[in-house]
């Protein structure tokens, strides 16, 4: 879940909006299709190219992240501000979603799909190699070990002990605990160096929502003590009414926007950037969340039956080489190892981005549904981390990297700031679930400096894209062997 080197890398492409009202149609890939008034024809793909080459060459001259530099962001690094430029400024941040489709889903239009074909050509080396013969063996060796009722077993069997359970039911403390406070301070009643106080204790496994929800809203105060004579767009969870098939929103400004719906809804819905007017759709469609149901349950099978049948047979026949350091078998593990883990993370990726997050959003009437963006079509390293999850890529953007450019910390050491904190909230992740402190993860993400100055310094097009594929395929098998090593040793290595 890292974006942290998406800091170093180019920049974001536009993806393409359906947002009506608006010139034209964005594409994924930097271009845009204007209707001109007397013929309505698209722009030709050639002139799209064009534009497309001249946005990338647009880093540091005039866009930030894929996105045009407003004159507020432009101050933002260019020293000394004016109270009404800094007014901008407040308001300009207060915004960050819009509404737009997923890429795959088919409502977007999107058809760029160039870099599933390498992927292809890559795959079918792979498996060249044997590794679905692999896989067909261990029908022959073990027989079929799929069985969904173990895992549901593991559940049932303590479900006092289930820590998801306790900790969802335990979170209420916290953002109950946000809301007062930020009530208290938009009363006046704590001084604003209390209620950081009070939010740095209470910032905890939901420290992500947690600190944008207070970020904005005083972002909101210091607009008031600015002494704004008027926003001029007005922010807050709207209420929306039914209306013929329509949606009527309710703007509402600060310090209307601080209630319990406005809070829970926020951290139901999909994103970890709060605001206080998040775009919204117009109605349910049920088709779309009948398919995304379906894709949740039919996948999750899918998963499970793949981690049952093909990774945990392959796992366990690799503790041996490891054990006894012998290098040739690791390695060969190692590569059958790559198919099942990188088509495990596939589904999943597509399990939790656009099934699951465009089922939550779609039931919540949540309109920006950018979850993530091209990644696969990346040529370079850094644009993968910076456009495969974009939740968390736009949090780091919001909260952390340009709020250090304001105060004037040097941009490459913000972005290496930015690189440390997602690397570390990596291995944070995997190490408390398995109760062991290794950094292996932490590591991982480190390896990627070099290899993303390798890449973007002397692989282009294809091959760049290539050598992203390879990183995904191999890296990502290393580090999982390398926990499940470290963890038997711990928990098995005695008894062997």
């Amino acid at each position: 879940m890292s974006d942290g080197a998406g800091m170093l890398g180019p920049l974001a492409r536009r993806r393409r909006t359906t947002i009506h009202g608006s010139a034209g149609v964005k594409q994924a890939n930097g271009s845009k299709w204007h209707q001109d008034a007397g013929d309505g024809k698209p722009e030709s793909p050639g002139k799209a190219k064009k534009k497309d080459a001249a946005s990338r060459k647009a880093v540091g001259h005039g866009k930030v992240d894929g996105e045009p530099v407003t004159a507020a962001r432009q101050a933002d690094s260019n020293g000394p501000r004016s109270p009404g430029n800094e007014e901008e400024q407040l308001s300009d941040r207060l915004s960050c979603h819009v509404l737009q489709e997923s890429l795959l889903s088919s409502a977007s239009g999107y058809s760029n799909y160039r870099g599933i074909l390498n992927w292809c050509v890559i795959m079918l080396h792979v498996i060249n190699n044997g590794s679905v013969f692999m896989y067909l063996s261990c029908f022959c060796r073990y027989g079929i070990l799929v069985d969904p009722i173990q895992v549901v077993s593991l559940f049932l069997k303590d479900p006092y002990s289930w820590p998801a359970a306790c900790l969802t039911i335990a979170s209420n403390v916290f953002i109950l605990a946000a809301f007062h406070t930020e009530r208290r301070l938009a009363v006046g009643t704590i001084s604003e160096t209390t209620g950081r106080i009070l939010h740095f204790f209470n910032l905890t496994f939901l420290f992500l929502p947690l600190f944008s929800y207070q970020d904005t809203n005083r972002w909101c105060r210091e607009i008031g003590q600015a002494k704004a004579k008027k926003l001029t767009r007005s922010y807050s969870c709207p209420t929306v009414a039914p209306c013929n098939g329509s949606a009527v929103q309710t703007h509402v400004s600060y310090p209307g926007n601080l209630t319990h719906r406005d809070i829970y809804y926020f951290i139901f819905a999909p994103t970890l950037c709060y605001q206080l007017n998040f775009p919204r759709s117009p109605r349910i469609r049920k088709r779309f969340l009948i398919r995304r149901l379906f894709e949740m349950l039919f996948l999750m099978q899918l998963l499970v039956g793949l981690i049952q049948q093909w990774m945990v047979p392959t796992i366990q026949n690799s503790m041996k080489p490891f054990q006894e350091m012998d290098f040739s078998r690791m390695v060969e593990r190692l590569l059958k190892l790559a198919v099942p883990n990188h088509l495990i993370w596939l589904i999943f990726f597509y399990w939790f981005f656009h099934s699951s997050m465009n089922f939550v959003a779609e039931l919540m009437q949540f309109g920006d549904r950018e979850f993530y963006r091209d990644w696969w079509n990346s040529e370079t390293v850094t644009y993968f981390w910076a456009n495969w999850n974009i939740p968390v890529h736009k949090w780091c953007l919001r909260h952390f990297y340009r709020p250090m450019l304001r105060r004037g910390v040097n941009r490459r050491l913000a972005q290496i700031a930015v690189f440390l904190g997602s690397a570390f909230f990596h291995e944070f992740l995997v190490s408390i679930p398995l109760k062991m402190f290794r950094l292996w993860a932490f590591m991982g993400m480190m390896a990627q400096v070099p290899l993303a100055w390798f890449v973007s310094r002397f692989l282009n097009g294809n091959y760049g894209n290539a050598a992203v594929w390879v990183s995904l395929i191999i890296g990502q098998p290393v580090a999982v062997l390398m926990y499940v090593h470290d963890y038997y040793v711990i928990h098995h290595g005695s008894s062997t």
